[in-house]
């Protein structure tokens, strides 16, 4: 193994290869006299070609240009037709497409949703409205209303204050409370 590792270490061994690499790189190379001056005229033409076609392309653009100009497409006009065929490539994209029923199906399903809770919510009201609890304080609201108007109509000659109503109203009140209470517990017993 040491002789190959001195091997390649060798100066000698370096240089055969570095004269095969040169050869076969100028066997690539090598190149005629005729042929070198024949390669140069095909460049020299191509060059001109390149030139010419640079020059007739100018031109072109420059036609272009003022036809352009003549059928008053602007710049904006360009950016407006290029944004609108953009968004059109756009919403005719499958990405799109999809997103867009995804979206729909979402709004359907969230307007289902409260819908459902609002029928839950009046349902629920409307079994709080039937709550004995509930009927209980109607009934204190409509007696007090009726007491309040019985009142005014009673007290017609004398027009009190505000504060002088609202506060009868609050007496006659108070003394329908006990009854109140009374055929609660009443009820209470029944039941029991």
């Amino acid at each position: 193994m040491e002789t190959r590792q001195q091997g390649l270490l060798d100066p000698e061994s370096l240089t055969e290869v570095d004269e095969e690499m040169v050869s076969e790189v100028d066997l690539n190379n090598t190149v005629t006299e005729e042929e070198r001056e024949e390669i140069l005229s095909e460049l020299t033409k191509l060059e001109e070609e390149i030139s010419t076609l640079r020059q007739v392309l100018s031109s072109k653009e420059k036609q272009h240009t003022e036809l352009k100009a003549k059928l008053g497409i602007t710049t904006l006009t360009e950016l407006k037709q290029n944004f609108s065929r953009s968004w059109y490539d756009v919403q005719t994209s499958t990405a799109y497409k999809k997103t867009t029923e995804t979206l729909s199906t979402a709004g359907q399903k969230t307007t289902a949703v409260f819908s459902t809770l609002g029928t839950v919510i009046s349902r629920k009201f409307g079994d709080m409205r039937n709550s004995p609890s509930f009927k209980s304080f109607e009934e204190k609201v409509d007696n007090t209303v009726s007491n309040i108007k019985q009142t005014k109509v009673g007290s017609q000659g004398t027009g009190g204050s505000f504060e002088e109503v609202l506060s009868s109203a609050a007496h006659a009140s108070a003394q329908e409370t006990p009854s109140n209470n009374q055929s609660v517990s009443s009820d209470h017993e029944r039941t029991c």
